[in-house]
C-alpha cells in the first residue's frame, strides 16, 4: 500500500476497532491491534487506550480486561488507562472489578487523578455501594484531589434515584458554595424527581435558577414539568409552559407535543388541539407518524370525532408518512362499526395512489387483508399513541 502512495496511520486501525466492536466482534478488534506491526505501525499507549475505550464503550468489558492483562506489559500505563477500564466495569454494574483495578493502579504507583476517582465513584454508586463511595470521596479529599462538577453530579443523581431530595439539595448547595456549575443533565434529574414527588413549584424555581446561572435548559427540562401538568389535566399551565419554551428559545419536540395533544383530546379541548397543531409549523416542528397517531387514536375514541380522525389520517398519507398498522386497524374498525364502508374504500384508494410504496402496501390492511402485510412495524411509541 505504501507503493501506491497510501500511508497507513494508527487512525485507520481505530476505525477498524470501532467497526469490529459495533459488529459485536471484539476479538476481531483485538486481533487487528496485534497486527498493526505487519503494516509498519508500532502500537503506542495511545492505541492501547483507544482500543480499551472502544471496547468498553460497546460494553465488551470482559474482552477489554483480557486484552489489558495480555498486553499491559508492553506499555507504560497511566491513570487514564486504568480509568477507562474502571468506567467500563462500572457501566455494566461490576463495582467489585472497578475497585480491584483502582487498587492495582495504586500498587503500580500510578498517580491517581480526578478522572480515576470520578469513574470509581460512579461505579460504586451504580453498584449500590453508597457507603464505600463516601469513603472514597473522603480519601480523595485527603489526597488533595479537588472534586469537580461531575463528582458532585454523581452524588446528586444517586440521591435523586433514592428519592432523598434533602441530600440532593445539600450537595447542590455545596456546589454553589464551591462556585461549581451543574450541567443540564444533573439539573434535569432533580427536576424530574421533584415532579414525581408533586413538588412542581420547586421544579419551576430550579428551572429559573438554571437560566439565571447561564445554563441552557433542554427539552427534557421542560418535558418533565410538562408531563406533570398533563398527568394532572392542568390545561392552562401546560399551554403556558409550551409558550414559555418558545420564549426561552427551546423548541418543543415530539414528546412535548404528543403529551399536550393527548391531554387536550382527552379532556375535549379540540379547539385548542387544532390551534396548537396549526401553530407547530411556526415553531419549525413537523409532525411525524407518532404525533399523527396520537391525534387519530385520541379522536377515534371521542364521540362524533371520527370524521376529524379521518382528516388527520388523510393529511398523513398526503405527507407520505406510512401509518402504524394499529392506527389503520383502529380507524378501519371504527368506520366498519358505523357501517361506513365507502369511507374505508376512499381511504384505501388514497393509500394506493400514494407515491410511497410502504403506504401502497398498507392499503391492504385498510381493506381488511391483514395477512398481506407484515405487521412487525407496530407502534414504536405505543405509549404516546394510546
Amino acid at each position: 500500500m505504501r507503493e501506491s502512495g497510501c500511508e497507513i496511520k494508527s487512525e485507520i486501525f481505530w476505525l477498524i476497532f470501532k467497526a469490529y466492536s459495533r459488529a459485536n466482534l471484539p476479538d476481531g478488534a483485538i486481533r487487528s491491534f496485534f497486527r498493526m506491526d505487519e503494516f509498519g505501525i508500532k502500537s503506542t499507549t495511545r492505541d492501547f487506550d483507544m482500543l480499551l475505550y472502544i471496547l468498553c464503550k460497546r460494553k465488551h468489558v470482559k474482552q477489554a480486561q483480557q486484552f489489558f492483562d495480555q498486553a499491559k506489559s508492553r506499555f507504560l500505563l497511566s491513570a487514564k488507562t486504568y480509568s477507562i477500564l474502571i468506567s467500563g466495569w462500572g457501566k455494566i454494574g461490576d463495582s467489585g472489578k472497578a475497585c480491584d483495578l483502582f487498587q492495582a493502579m495504586l500498587e503500580q504507583g500510578c498517580p491517581v487523578d480526578l478522572l480515576a476517582y470520578n469513574n470509581l465513584l460512579e461505579a460504586l454508586y451504580k453498584g449500590g455501594h453508597v457507603g464505600e463511595a463516601t469513603n472514597v470521596f473522603h480519601d480523595m479529599l485527603s489526597k488533595r484531589v479537588e472534586p469537580d462538577a461531575f463528582t458532585y453530579s454523581i452524588f446528586i443523581r444517586t440521591h435523586c434515584d433514592a428519592n432523598d431530595m434533602r441530600s440532593a439539595f445539600k450537595v447542590l448547595d455545596e456546589m454553589r458554595r464551591c462556585d461549581l456549575l451543574p450541567n443540564v443533565f444533573t439539573y434535569n434529574c432533580i427536576i424530574k424527581r421533584l415532579c414525581l414527588n408533586e413538588n412542581v413549584e420547586e421544579a419551576y424555581q430550579l428551572l429559573d435558577e438554571i437560566i439565571s446561572r447561564g445554563v441552557k435548559p433542554d427539552t427534557w427540562s421542560y418535558n418533565a414539568i410538562q408531563a406533570y401538568h398533563c398527568d394532572h389535566s392542568a390545561v392552562n399551565r401546560a399551554l403556558r409552559l409550551l409558550s414559555r419554551m418558545e420564549q426561552d428559545n427551546c423548541l418543543p419536540d415530539r414528546h412535548t407535543y404528543n403529551m399536550v395533544f393527548k391531554l387536550l383530546i382527552r379532556i375535549g379541548r379540540f379547539d385548542k388541539a387544532t390551534e396548537v397543531w396549526e401553530n407547530m409549523g411556526d415553531k419549525k416542528f413537523y409532525p411525524s407518524v407518532s404525533t399523527y397517531s396520537v391525534m387519530i387514536h385520541g379522536l377515534c375514541k371521542k364521540k362524533g370525532k371520527l370524521e376529524e380522525a379521518c382528516k388527520y389520517f388523510e393529511m398523513m398519507i398526503d405527507e407520505g408518512i406510512p401509518p402504524y398498522v394499529t392506527t389503520i386497524e383502529l380507524l378501519r374498525n371504527r368506520l366498519l362499526g358505523l357501517g361506513l364502508l365507502d369511507q374505508i374504500e376512499i381511504l384505501a384508494d388514497k393509500m394506493r395512489q400514494s407515491t410511497s410504496c410502504s403506504i401502497q402496501e398498507l392499503a391492504n390492511v385498510m381493506v381488511g387483508n391483514r395477512a398481506a402485510h407484515n405487521a412487525s412495524r407496530h407502534d414504536e411509541t405505543d405509549m404516546e399513541s394510546e
